[in-house]
């Protein structure tokens, strides 16, 4: 014979719960915005360098990039990798062959001389590329500067 606290003999008797408990929910998608905010930062791709300020407008590229990066210390960057300088044009000129039609953007730091930036420039035109742009940041608004 069964034992019953309310009472009751059957476990039909017992009232079905009709409402839905979202409270673990809530905090199952707390949890994943604050992973999210904590890893979005992170998921920056590339070498911090101290890039300078331009008022030219943005351009929109209709392909992924391949992003050359010139660090202040002169060293050489594609995306995240570090390049010799003997081994940049050959290697890209093998990128050039993967995908002809790719845009090769150059980021150069500030403070990098300007005839290392345009030599590495130099050797992505040696390449047969011919998609070449220079990355800058926005400048802050202001008077508009003119060129003398």
């Amino acid at each position: 014979m069964a034992f019953s606290m309310n009472g009751a003999d059957d476990e039909d008797d017992m009232p079905v719960m009709s409402e839905m408990n979202v409270t673990p929910l809530v905090d199952v998608m707390l949890v994943l915005l604050i992973i999210f905010m904590v890893a979005a930062p992170m998921m920056v791709v590339g070498v911090p360098v101290n890039l300078p300020k331009t008022s030219a407008p943005r351009v929109a590229a209709p392909r992924p990039p391949v992003v050359l990066t010139v660090a202040k210390d002169g060293k050489v960057f594609i995306k995240q990798e570090e390049i010799q300088a003997e081994a940049l044009g050959a290697r890209l000129a093998d990128l050039h062959k993967a995908d002809p039609e790719a845009p090769v953007y150059v980021r150069g730091d500030r403070e990098t001389p300007y005839g290392l930036v345009l030599r590495v420039m130099g050797r992505v035109t040696q390449a047969g590329i011919t998609k070449v742009s220079l990355i800058s940041e926005a400048e802050p608004a202001g008077p508009a500067v003119q060129a003398r």
